[in-house]
């Protein structure tokens, strides 16, 4: 379990030491092979197993195993291999991961889904042994990663081996506090406005660094997409690799006179970004969702960035602009052009990777100006 770490170094291991963890067998898949491509340049993509039990409710472990406390809460058993199994929309499902953990006493995990599932609208969320919280995995756990999945606004069908979310490793607490992200930022811009660096004195802080929403949209007045009603089967494997027509799917989002949206409660909506983030490689950072005090809003399922997002080796990075995942609680809620409605929190990354995002990696958003996932043709 020698992972050969920096002394007295804190922050988020990249992909080489990643690998290092998979070949120490601190990140491990028993009889199945890790495959190299799931490993980006500051995560590991996770794989769902062969079963997953559908459960009458949520539940966290505490001091239990996962599989002792919702033993008494598995409604059915279904099997991922072939051709898998749907899953209907907003019943919740558990499903063992291919992964389990080992993890040296320093060295903790966090997981978030990946940016495609948070698209379609389909929450996840890790479980561990033992544990009081999702997606946090405590330093110097030993078991086995189990993933709650509840699709949102469609029914979808998995299989084996697709992966819904990722997990990133880190050693101590390296974030970086608002003054530490407004120094950075003077010196190597992160938030960018049409090409140009946002200036210090426009940047907004609060245990982060605020995005806002683009609701001024293109020519047409267009600003994203609104998730139909009765919307039919999303197969995740196979229209990730074949897109779909995405008309059956989603309804556009057109802005009012004003640059403003009415969301409707309780549907989602994809939009975007008003600001382009651009992460160096000496960064990982993390989207994290936004409540208003009122509690009518709730912004961004989907979390990591990781370095090279929006980053051009050559030294002539603009950033790109990010997918936000929207959606209204209990009445309708208004939103407006420039409005705060998410927030980016940056770590240290223990070394630069050796691989960043959008360098020949087959990453899907990399300068992305449409908010619909890989899953749907543009």
């Amino acid at each position: 379990m020698d992972l050969d770490l920096p002394l007295y170094r804190k922050g988020v291991l990249p992909c080489q030491y990643i690998e290092k963890a998979i070949a120490a067998r601190v990140i491990d898949a028993g009889r199945f092979t890790i495959p190299p491509e799931n490993v980006q340049p500051a995560s590991l993509d996770l794989r769902l197993g062969e079963v997953a039990y559908r459960i009458r409710c949520s539940v966290l472990p505490g001091r239990q195993s996962v599989e002792r406390r919702v033993k008494d809460y598995i409604i059915d058993e279904l099997d991922l291999r072939k051709d898998g199994v749907v899953l209907e929309s907003k019943r919740p499902y558990l499903i063992p991961l291919k992964e389990r953990l080992s993890l040296p006493p320093k060295v903790r995990g966090k997981a978030n889904p990946k940016s495609s599932t948070g698209r379609i609208d389909v929450f996840t969320r890790v479980i561990t042994d033992e544990s009081y919280r999702f997606d946090e995995i405590a330093a110097g756990y030993d078991g086995p990663l189990y993933l709650e999945v509840v699709p949102l606004s469609f029914p979808v069908r998995v299989r084996e081996d697709l992966s819904l979310n990722q997990l990133r490793l880190s050693v101590g607490s390296a974030l970086l506090s608002d003054d530490d992200v407004r120094a950075f930022h003077n010196g190597e811009p992160l938030l960018f406005d049409r090409g140009s660096p946002i200036p210090g004195d426009k940047l907004a802080f609060g245990g982060g660094l605020f995005l806002g929403l683009d609701l001024h949209g293109d020519a047409g007045g267009y600003v994203g997409h609104r998730a139909r009603d009765n919307a039919p089967l999303l197969d995740v494997a196979r229209s990730a690799d074949a897109p779909v027509d995405p008309e059956p799917f989603w309804e556009p989002v057109k802005r009012e006179d004003g640059d403003r949206v009415v969301l409707t409660p309780q549907r989602f909506y994809l939009l975007m970004s008003n600001e382009a983030v651009c992460i160096p490689p000496t960064l990982a950072s993390e989207m994290t969702a936004y409540d208003p005090t009122s509690g009518e809003l709730r912004t961004h399922y989907a979390g990591f960035f990781d370095p090279g997002f929006g980053f051009d080796p050559g030294g002539n990075s603009v950033g790109s602009r990010a997918a936000l995942e929207v959606r209204a609680h209990d009445v309708p809620f208004m939103i407006e052009h420039g409005q705060r409605v998410c927030k980016l929190t940056f770590e240290h990354m223990l070394e630069a990777p050796a691989r960043l995002y959008g360098q020949g990696i087959g990453s899907n958003y990399q300068g992305q100006h449409e908010t619909l996932s890989k899953h749907f043709s543009h």
